[in-house]
């Protein structure tokens, strides 16, 4: 039997399959951030290739937390009966749901927003210089982390991923190259933890117990003086006990960065977060053959793994995948002819 297709159980909550399709950004919506068709029929079809978990792409907490002006939102409840009509699509074929909440921070390209940041320092020469956010900004910022939790929960989803990674608006203040601050959320780790776990402790009130709360990360900034894994676990060991289930550990983007990027690169960073943090994790980077993820989940090395541009290619790789490795899953009924 193929690990990668035995379920996983976290705490309460039963996935089918270890197979995550990460958020992956559609900038397909406009300025509204109101989900449509191409989202409808994007996250379905994953679903019905078998994905047993599909994460929904940075969705915007506020408005000038959106990364684009074609960025999905959930600052609004208007915003509600699209994204449950995903989830509606999504289980009605069997997998799991979650969504990323996000604020883009300085790394937000919308040129009508004044974009914040936790130092007036811009991501290169191409972006404006951000607002340096007050006590008042910081609260404004965890009170719509709190609100869109809501309005997830209405929606329906099973969990929700916080994004801290890619040098978004929480990897800002998590990172000592983008944090600068002199007060309570700046210099010591503990410190650039605090915006996060100020955070999840707001979210917790609003997300239900029985519900999952990710936090995907950048474990690396592959610049010195920047995060490394080792980093990364000890904020997450500071945060962990507000309610965090899963790591989503992904890697760079805090600053410019060359980075040497392969199959599986980012899958020792998992490894360690796992190993000091004693929690669960997805590793990822550039997977896209069945038996690379086999040996990721039987080695322990994670216990799911994201399938980010091969899904994009081939919503079908979760069917292909169990062919492979010669694992009997059912394919839908419409499609059992092509099934070999």
């Amino acid at each position: 039997m193929a690990k990668l297709f035995e379920s996983i159980r976290i705490r309460d909550m039963e996935f089918k399959n270890r197979i995550v399709m990460p958020p992956m950004c559609m900038y397909s919506s406009d300025d509204s951030g109101l989900a449509n068709d191409w989202h409808f029929i994007h996250y379905a079809t994953r679903a019905i290739g078998g994905t047993g978990l599909i994460i929904v792409e940075a969705t915007g907490v506020e408005r000038r937390g959106r990364i684009s002006d074609r960025d999905l939102g959930i600052w609004d409840d208007a915003h509600i009966v699209g994204l449950a009509k995903i989830v509606t699509l999504c289980k009605k074929y069997g997998a799991r749901v979650g969504i990323q909440l996000g604020h883009a921070g300085r790394k937000c390209e919308v040129e009508a927003e004044e974009i914040i940041a936790p130092s007036p320092i811009a991501y290169n020469h191409r972006y404006k210089v951000p607002k340096e956010m007050n006590k008042e900004d910081i609260n404004e910022v965890i009170n719509a982390f709190k609100e869109g939790a809501r309005r997830a929960h209405e929606a329906g989803f099973d969990l929700i991923e916080i994004h801290a990674a890619h040098g978004y608006l929480i990897n800002e203040f998590l990172s000592p190259l983008s944090n600068k601050r002199e007060d309570e959320y700046g210099g010591s780790l503990e410190n650039r933890a605090r915006f996060l776990k100020e955070i999840l402790r707001e979210v917790r009130r609003v997300w239900p117990e029985d519900k999952l709360i990710i936090v995907r990360v950048s474990a690396e900034d592959y610049v010195e003086g920047g995060n490394h894994p080792e980093d990364l676990a000890a904020i997450l060991n500071l945060v962990k006990d507000e309610g965090v289930d899963l790591v989503n550990v992904s890697s760079g983007a805090v600053v410019p960065a060359r980075i040497n990027v392969y199959p599986g690169y980012q899958v020792r960073f998992a490894e360690i977060i796992k190993k000091e943090t004693n929690l669960p994790v997805i590793a990822g980077g550039l997977i896209s053959e069945a038996e690379m993820a086999e040996e990721i989940v039987s080695n322990n090395r994670a216990d799911m793994v994201f399938i980010g541009r091969e899904l994009l290619r081939n919503p079908y790789w979760p069917l292909e995948a169990a062919k492979k490795l010669n694992h009997q899953v059912d394919w839908p009924v419409q499609y059992e002819r092509a099934k070999k």
